[in-house]
């Protein structure tokens, strides 16, 4: 008898699409790789996020309708992103506080959401990608995925199972200041956290920064740029999907 695949809804991001679709390339191999059936529904729009932090309610309300709409059906929904993951997860939900049939649908989608790596070591159990990566890299815990969805150590572990050395920074799991809005609304702030983050990554001695978030590499990417940097920086996905090759890091080139 044929064992079902999952049905996963990969949710790609903004960021992504927008600035680094091969990381939602790496997502699907590593999840088909895992024994998923993956779709990439067309509808999904912005999880709402940037709206929903500033306030403005009623747009992150009519994206969220959107998105629970075009997710329904799957057995699960996963991002390439602690932040997205996050906010579909633990307040798209309360957008609807004041519809109980729609919160209720919208809790149904929200109990089958993860971030992807979480999703691959903690539901398919998978212990190693079959990727072989002899680099030295360091790993930036981005806020959401460590502090909402416990993205900590299952990154680590398959970047071990692949060979990788990873050095740990002094403070992994300080903010790198981009926090989405929060860099446009206090740029100053933002400037000095990310410095404080990008010499901690250049003090470890490592070839390749890693995270689990687009936000926070592009602006860590950015930083070391303007500082002269030769520190790459990319996806922990890509890495875990053996789609380093020649494909430029982060900042670098056309990526």
């Amino acid at each position: 008898m044929t064992e079902t695949k999952p049905r996963v809804g990969l949710f790609v991001t903004c960021l992504v699409d927008l600035h680094r679709p091969s990381v939602g390339f790496a997502a699907i191999k590593l999840l088909e790789r895992a024994g998923c059936q993956v779709e990439v529904p067309r509808a999904q729009t912005c999880c709402g996020q940037p709206a929903y932090n500033s306030g403005d309610r009623k747009t992150a309300r009519d994206l969220a309708v959107g998105i629970v709409e075009a997710f329904r059906g799957y057995d699960y929904v996963v991002a390439p992103s602690g932040s997205c993951a996050g906010m579909l997860k633990h307040h798209l939900p309360h957008l609807f506080d004041d519809d109980p049939n729609l919160r209720a649908v919208a809790d149904a989608m929200a109990s089958r959401v993860y971030e992807l790596v979480g999703f691959l070591t903690d539901v398919l159990g998978v212990r190693d990608t079959g990727t072989a990566f002899g680099g030295v890299v360091t790993y930036h815990d981005s806020c959401s995925g460590l502090r909402e969805l416990g993205i900590k150590q299952q990154p680590r572990d398959l970047l071990a199972a692949a060979g990788a050395q990873v050095v740990e920074m002094t403070e992994p799991e300080i903010c790198c200041g981009f926090g989405g809005t929060f860099c446009v609304k206090y740029p100053d702030i933002s400037v000095r956290m990310v410095s404080d983050k990008t010499k901690d990554i250049v003090a470890t001695g490592a070839d390749t920064v890693l995270a689990g978030d687009l936000g926070c590499l592009l602006n860590i990417a950015g930083r070391l740029r303007r500082e002269g940097s030769t520190v790459h920086v990319r996806h922990v996905a890509e890495v875990l999907a053996g789609m380093t090759g020649d494909l430029p890091g982060i900042g670098e080139g056309r990526g």
